[in-house]
């Protein structure tokens, strides 16, 4: 009589299978997530630096100098626009998080330099950033900070001999 019986849903083996079998794919497809993020992550951070680069040449143009800080970019405590706050760049940026980076930005008395590190190394980032009046962004593959030596972002690239013979 037990055989007649019809049989409906799954097993507890064929269900233990499927999970098993959605682990293995979870785990090798959560790294790749991670490391998209991250490359997002820098990419962002690469934008961030140019849009601080177009901030401090416009600042300069109406202040005659260069900013000292993020906050001289950012938006004013109160009233209208001013070289204290020239409202060039968003209050999150001049607070300088953004993305899973830190931005720092210091004057000279030539100019500035603009520094991006990760907030997290290795999670947020695997790239340090570096970037000052000459507008040429630098980067440096580890936990220390790109200087003015550290080599231009994609310079790599094009010495690798990815076909351009224009030298």
């Amino acid at each position: 009589m037990l055989s007649n019986r019809r049989r409906s849903g799954f097993s507890l083996i064929e269900l233990l299978i499927v999970i098993a079998i959605i682990l293995i794919i979870v785990t090798v497809a959560l790294p790749k997530l991670n490391k998209a993020r991250m490359y997002a992550q820098e990419t962002a951070a690469l934008k961030a630096i140019q849009t601080l680069n177009t901030a401090q040449v416009q600042y300069q143009s109406q202040f005659g100098r260069f900013a000292q800080s993020l906050t001289e970019l950012g938006p004013p405590a109160s009233g209208s626009d001013n070289a204290s706050g020239a409202n060039l760049i968003g209050s999150d940026m001049a607070s300088g998080d953004k993305q899973g980076y830190k931005f720092t930005l210091a004057g000279t008395p030539t100019g500035y330099t603009i520094s991006a590190v990760p907030a997290i190394f290795g999670s947020t980032g695997s790239r340090t950033f570096f970037s000052d009046q000459s507008l040429v962004v630098r980067e440096n593959y580890g936990q220390d900070p790109a200087t003015v030596n550290s080599k231009e972002v994609g310079s790599a690239a094009s010495k690798s001999g990815s076909g351009d013979t224009s030298k």
